[in-house]
This record gives C-alpha cells, structure tokens and sequence, in this order.
C-alpha cells in the first residue's frame, strides 16, 4: 500500500471514529451504567458500560470447530488472556470495576462461539501476555496486538480489524503530527513493549539522522499517570491506539487527537490479531471463526457497539505483512 493511500485509510477511519465517539453524556450507574454516542447518521447510540453485557452471539459451527486441536477441544475452553489496563473501548472495566468489557472480549466470546467453546477471559499486564503464549498456558491473545514481522517469527495470526495509531495532545495545544519531524525536540509517551514504541523510536532515529532533535521518550505504569503528565504539561504528547485515544479525547473534553498513522507505518496498513504460539494448530480456526461471524454479520453488530466500525476488514488474513522490524 502506497505512504499516501496508507494515510488516506488511516484518515478516514480517524474522522469515523472521532464522529462515533463523540459522548453526550457521561455513564449514569442509575441508568444502568450506559453512556450515549452520537453516531455519524446523527442519531445517538448507547454503549452499555454496567457489567451486565448482554453481548452479540452466534452459534457453533461443527465444521470449523473440528479443526481446533483436540486437547482444547476435551478442554471446553478456550483459554483469552488480554491486558490488564483499562483502555477504552477495546479492553476495559464496566462500572463494578471487576467485569472485562470492550470490543477485544467481545470479539474474542464470538470466535469461542463458533468454535463450541466457553471464553475464559484472563488478564495480565502486556509482557505477561506473551509470556503466557509462549508457555501454552493461554491459547490465544485479544488485546489489540498488531501484527510485526518480529512477532511472527514465534506467533501466528488471524487479523480482525485495522490498526491505526493516535497521538494525544492536550486541547487546544495546537501540535499537529504527520511525521516524524512533527515530534522532534518533544516529549512523548509511549507503552512499553508495544509497537507504537518501535515507531516512536524509529522516528526518532530519523530525526537525529537528519540532524534534528530526537524524541523524548517517556513511560508510564498506566494511564492514569500519563494522562496526569500530559494535563501537567511533563509531555507533550501521548502515542497509543486511535480508538483508545478517540474515546479518552471525547469522553473528558480535555485532549484531542492532533494526528494518527497506520500501525504498520507508512506505506503498509496496520493489522490487529488475534495471537497464537506459532505451529499451535489455532490459527485456522481462528481465523475460519472470524470469517464465519464476518459473513454472518454478527462482527460487524460488535464494531458497531462500540463504535469501531470504520476499522472493519472483510476477511481474517493469516500471518500478513507486518510492521516491519527496525534497524538496530
């Protein structure tokens, strides 16, 4: 994909997103924990956050469940693990501050549909997430993982929606970001382990090999905290998924997404997976699943509920091009 197709997809996903994420009102525990957006046709959308979900289902498909391997199969689980931070509207609390909601575990309940088997949500930090594949003792990761050609050499993948990228700014601060001299000289922060981090970083080295300043990168223990530093004034901008970014910036008033880019850089669109152990024999009927629930239109109700449906795709790829590894 071309650097300005790449930035055209990326665009009008972002001007999407920012629509259907535009919040009226804040969540009312006595309206049974809901908050309601105004969609792009104009009319106004509720996003259920009590912990009573009442999620999007589908049924078993036999077919595609004789695929997973056996011992899952005897298991009747299937064991998700996804991160433990709170970022909405991809993986988050609903309002008893215990029940993982968002759009990565509903997806995630919609596959072990259609594979016959009972989702096992588990949640730990980001490192322990592929700590936990590569030990088996998870099955598979929903947790917004983009894929990487460094991951993939002990991961597989079945990709279920774009992957666009949000840099967060302070309202009214008047930073505009579309590369990386944009963020030369400022302080951004990042995630740790992630691969809005190998960005940043690549920008940055581009930055000194041009003879400008290079990003000061700053991390984090969560949210909370960076979003305290980026109101302070510490940095200047934060770097993390566009829809958690998008919903953050009209759920406060107080940021704005002053910029956003492919999370596979500049001339490949960014793929978010659904992540296996590599050879672990899931990863066609994982991806068979997300077909099933694509064509069925049961995915698209899943987007829809949390606003995401502009980082829809209309097929689950297996191992595609990824972000590409940086020069060391």
């Amino acid at each position: 994909m071309s650097t300005s197709l790449a930035r055209r997809r990326t665009t009008a996903a972002v001007l999407g997103l920012a629509c259907a994420l535009v919040l009226s009102a804040c969540a009312n525990p006595t309206d049974g924990g809901t908050t309601e957006v105004a969609a792009t046709s104009g009319t106004k959308t509720k996003i259920n956050l009590s912990p009573d979900q009442d999620r999007v289902t589908t049924d078993k498909v036999d077919s595609i469940a004789a695929e997973v391997p056996e011992a899952i199969r005897k298991r009747g689980t299937l064991e998700i693990v996804g991160s433990s931070g709170s970022a909405a509207p991809l993986t988050f609390y609903a309002t008893d501050n215990k029940t993982v909601i968002g759009v990565e575990p509903d997806l995630a309940h919609l596959v072990a549909d259609v594979l016959g088997l009972k989702a096992d949500i588990n949640t730990v930090s980001w490192e322990n997430i592929f700590v936990g594949l590569d030990s088996a003792k998870y099955d598979v990761g929903f947790s917004n993982i983009t894929v990487t050609e460094e991951r993939k050499e002990k991961y597989d993948f079945a990709t279920y929606r774009e992957d666009n990228l949000g840099f967060e700014a302070r309202k009214g601060s008047g930073l505009k970001v579309t590369g990386p001299a944009d963020v030369a000289g400022r302080t951004v922060a990042v995630g740790s382990g992630t691969n809005q981090e190998k960005l940043l970083i690549e920008w940055s080295r581009e930055n000194e090999k041009a003879g400008r300043k290079p990003v000061d990168i700053k991390y984090y223990q969560n949210d909370s905290d960076t979003y305290l530093a980026l109101q302070s004034g510490r940095i200047d901008l934060y770097l993390g998924p566009n829809p958690t970014a998008a919903y953050h910036a009209a759920a406060t008033g107080k940021t704005e997404v002053v910029g956003t880019y492919s999370g596979a850089g500049a001339t490949l669109q960014g793929l978010i997976a659904a992540t296996t152990k590599k050879d672990s024999g899931l990863v066609k009927p994982l991806a068979d699943a997300l077909d099933h629930v694509i064509e069925n239109g049961t995915y698209a109700k899943v987007l829809g509920r949390w606003g995401l449906s502009d980082e829809a795709v209309t097929k689950s790829g297996i191992n595609p091009p990824g972000l590409p590894r940086t020069d060391k």
